[in-house]
Formats: C-alpha cells, sequence, structure tokens
C-alpha cells in the first residue's frame, strides 16, 4: 500500500464515516457518468512499433505514475487528440545509450 499522509487519513477516514457530501449536480453527475463510459470504451486495437528505449522510457514513466504502460499511451494519445496534451518544457538531450539491448520475445514467436 502506498503512503498516506495525514490529510489523505483524514478524508479517507470522513468517507467511511459517511460526513462526505457530493456537491455534483444531477446533471454534472451525468455528464461525468457519460464522459466517463466514451472515454472506458475500447473497441479498436492498434499494434504500432517502439523503439526500445522509448518502450523503456514509457514503462518507466507509467511506473512512475501508478499505471499499466498501455493505459499511459491510451491516455496520451487521447488527451493529444482533444487537445489537452501540454507542452512540456524543453528537456536537456539525454547522452545516446550504449551497448546491446536485449529484445523480449514476443508472444508470437
Amino acid at each position: 500500500m502506498q503512503n498516506v499522509d495525514d490529510y489523505e487519513s483524514e478524508v479517507s477516514s470522513a468517507y467511511d464515516k459517511g460526513k462526505l457530501k457530493s456537491v455534483a449536480t444531477r446533471s454534472e453527475l451525468a455528464r461525468f457518468k457519460a464522459a466517463a463510459r466514451a472515454t472506458a470504451i475500447k473497441d479498436r486495437r492498434v499494434n504500432i512499433r517502439l523503439s526500445s528505449g522509448d518502450l523503456n522510457d514509457i514503462q518507466v514513466k507509467a511506473l512512475e505514475e501508478g499505471m499499466p504502460y498501455q493505459t499511459l499511451i491510451a491516455s496520451v494519445l487521447h488527451k493529444y487528440v482533444t487537445g489537452r496534451l501540454a507542452e512540456q518544457p524543453e528537456r536537456t538531450p539525454q547522452p545516446p545509450r550504449t551497448g546491446p539491448r536485449k529484445r523480449r520475445p514476443t508472444s508470437a514467436s
């Protein structure tokens, strides 16, 4: 389990005791539910090729965010197509990786 600070513990306790009340209106709740349903529907499969380095970096970022890397990729693509992907500040270029890279076996082999 993740570390929980005092505030999070207080909120969790209040929730467990039923002390928290929603401030959302019925129309807001309906809109949120519709957005969640539309976002959660994944009815198409896409296969892409990525460099090993990019995939490793994506997997590290996903671990930092606490989510599967496929979910992170889908989230970034969704934010891009909806115009909500924010530009990141310019990063210092990383030195090129050296040495052989291990290839991961695929399920088709």
